[in-house]
Formats: C-alpha cells, structure tokens, sequence
C-alpha cells in the first residue's frame, strides 16, 4: 500500500513538473516567435502572444503556474533576444502579473471558470505590469519621462494579450481534461 502513494505522489509531482515547463516554453515561444516591434519610440517595445499565454496558462492552471511561466518565460525571452537588460524587469513585471491574474481567477472556488473574473483578472493585472515596467526603465533611462513612451505599447500588448486569452481559455476549460 505504501509504494502505491508514493507512485501516485511521485507521478504527480512528475506531471506538474512537465506542466510547469511547457508553460514557461509556451510563454517564451509565443514571445519570440510571435512578436511585432512597435515603431513608436525607441523603446516602444514589442506587441507579442506571451502575453495571451500567461493569461491563458494563469487562467487555466492557476497562480503559480502563472507566476513562474511568465516570470522565467518571458525572461529567457529577454536573455536570448538582444533585451537583456530588461530580463529582470520582466521577471518581477510577468511574474506579479501571472500571479494576480490566476489568483484573481481562481479566487473563491472559481478555478477559472467565469469568464467574467477572468476578464477582470487580466485588466487588474496590467497597471501592476505597467507600474514595473515604468519604474525599470526609469532606472535604465535615469528618467521619469522617459518610460512615459512605453505606456501605450504596453497597453496594446496586454489587450492583444486579452483578446487571444479569454476565448483560448474558455475553450480549454470546455475540455475532459479539465472536467
């Protein structure tokens, strides 16, 4: 009896383990491989689909799924791509926004399943994402002015973000395997 819950409890941190990387791997793909840069300022910053998989992975399996998808996701996505400066902003930025955004959703037995919550989740989160954001590149620039340009890019990338999540979300919920 004894080996058998220690196999269940071995092959169900195994599991959550495989589950946790795919996430941060979706959230880096999707941010690498599906991104536009923002012509509008220099560092204008890029519209990309990490941000509608960390919605869609936050919404889907939680808090801190989110959190450490889109914190070590988008992360490496700064390592690798010439953004290396901004890796630990985004760490800290997608890393509080994938936390709050399943927290919110999963909150009071939720567990995802009202769109409505889900919808408020992803808009709560994006003034703490931007607040980060804001204050990183106001150490970076040594300016307070300066990150201001950043904003509205910011903002198109979250409700891009937005739009792709909710019905990805709503979709996956539908699934066996989350019945």
């Amino acid at each position: 009896m004894q080996k058998t819950s220690t196999t269940n409890y071995s092959s169900g941190r195994t599991f959550d383990l495989i589950l946790t990387a795919m996430s941060i791997a979706l959230v880096f793909v999707a941010t690498l491989l599906l991104n536009i840069k923002l012509p509008i300022t220099a560092n204008g910053g890029l519209v990309h689909l990490g941000t509608a998989m960390l919605f869609v992975i936050s919404i889907v399996f939680g808090p801190k799924k989110g959190m450490i998808a889109g914190a070590i996701g988008m992360g490496l996505f700064d390592l690798v791509s010439g953004w290396t400066l901004w890796a630990p902003i985004s760490f800290l930025a997608r890393g509080l926004q994938g936390y709050l955004v399943g927290k919110i959703a999963w909150s009071n037995g939720r567990n995802g399943n009202s769109t409505k919550f889900n919808i408020l989740a992803a808009i709560l989160s994006v003034p703490f994402m931007l607040a980060i954001y804001y204050v990183g590149e106001a150490i970076i620039f040594g300016s307070f002015i300066v990150p201001a340009a950043s904003i509205p890019g910011n903002i198109v990338q979250n409700v891009v973000g937005l739009i792709v999540a909710i019905p990805v979300a709503v979709a996956l919920k539908k699934t066996p395997f989350f019945k």
